[in-house]
């Protein structure tokens, strides 16, 4: 799977950013992708929420932002797959070009602008799949551009696609809605969250947990309040992070002036340290997905062990194609089966407990999964 993906890799990057991910989309959807052979392992079950996700491995929001491709995901091996972002009404998003590759710093720059067919659409294209490989589907909710009333617009997203979304998640994070991060400050967020939990729980009977998506660029002071008002309105679990609006000094790439969030490989100590962080600020008492620069095993291992219950990626797959999924699972278990762990649940926050319990430090655990023979 990965030769194949060199190999093509070459002829899909003579297209821009954006046109090769729509090409990728038609293909998955037409089934041209070959399916690899599943990687499976008891270690990387868990169970979170009531839900039985095959392994931690996600797809994050923004890869499949119409529901179009949620089983050619599942088939690719991820244990969980998240659409959107969706908004209410449909809309284009922002004028074009707004994707951007960095090969040299393996990262993208998106300033997308929650371009997605409507709440309708995506309801309908989850209420009439016929899955055949297990996997659960959250759905991202976000707010039309235009809308002067985001409680509203988030409120009617999850009226219209709780009835069709194993967890459903509130995105106030994407840099490229304006106004939208300032809806993570404390009032605005306790207002917002009281207006989504409350159309949650007036869903009749399928009532899907509801995450908070953060952005990687919070002053301390903003991570506590965070937390302090998800446990208080009583959210399922946070989600971190978004892409960020920085712009690390090490970035190589002639592009990385361009306007957007920035992912992949720049912004994994950063959203490691915030989710971390927030691992500690909620005293482990929220489930927490982990995204941001996760491109192998050992990036998911030390994301679990730092908070995670489940990690995501979107970036990587752009540099390494659809085998990455397998090969993440694999070195995943490994890296568990190493370290003692029976479970990923047994080793989510390992980093955080006295050093007696906490099995092999990230750094050592790393050490001894490079001496690995690869598979």
């Amino acid at each position: 799977m990965v030769d194949l993906y060199a190999a093509v890799r070459p002829l899909l990057w003579r297209l821009d950013a954006e046109a090769a991910h729509g090409l990728t989309v038609r293909a998955l959807r037409a089934g041209l992708v070959p399916t690899p052979t599943p990687f499976d392992d008891e270690v990387l079950r868990i169970r979170l929420w009531g839900l039985d996700v095959p392994n931690p491995v996600g797809l994050a929001a923004g890869f499949d932002k119409n529901a179009e491709m949620v089983d050619a995901m599942a088939r690719l091996g991820f244990g969980f797959v998240e659409v959107g972002t969706v908004t209410p009404r449909p809309q284009p998003g922002n004028p074009r070009p707004r994707l951007f590759r960095l090969p040299a710093d393996r990262a993208v720059v998106n300033r997308m602008g929650f371009n997605n067919d409507g709440a309708a659409a995506v309801a309908a294209r989850l209420a009439g799949r016929r899955p055949a490989v297990p996997v659960v589907v959250g759905v991202n909710l976000g707010k039309n551009k235009t809308s002067t009333d985001a409680a509203a617009d988030y409120a009617a997203g999850v009226d219209a696609l709780a009835g069709v979304a194993d967890y459903l998640v509130v995105n106030v994070s994407s840099p490229n809605t304006p106004g939208l991060r300032a809806l993570q400050g404390r009032a605005a967020l306790a207002d917002l969250l009281d207006a989504v939990l409350t159309a949650r729980d007036r869903a009749g009977g399928r009532r899907p947990p509801l995450l908070l998506k953060i952005a990687p660029d919070l002053t301390d002071e903003d991570k506590a309040d965070i937390a302090e008002v998800a446990l208080t309105a009583g959210l399922d679990g946070l989600i971190a992070t978004n892409t960020t609006i920085e712009r690390p000094p090490s970035l190589a790439d002639p592009r990385r002036g361009e306007a957007g969030g920035l992912s992949g490989r720049p912004l994994r100590e950063m959203a490691t340290r915030v989710l971390a962080e927030m691992y500690g600020l909620t005293g482990g008492r929220l489930p927490l997905i982990g995204v941001g620069g996760i491109a192998s095993g050992a990036d998911a291992y030390a994301r679990i062990r730092a908070g995670a219950s489940l990690v995501q990626l979107y970036t990587a797959l752009v540099y390494e194609g659809p085998g990455l999924v397998n090969r993440i699972k694999r070195e995943l278990a490994q890296c568990l089966h190493v370290d003692g762990f029976a479970s990923v649940a047994d080793a989510v926050g390992a980093d955080h407990r006295p050093a007696a319990d906490r099995g092999a430090p990230a750094a050592a655990a790393k050490a001894r999964f490079d001496q690995i023979d690869p598979i």
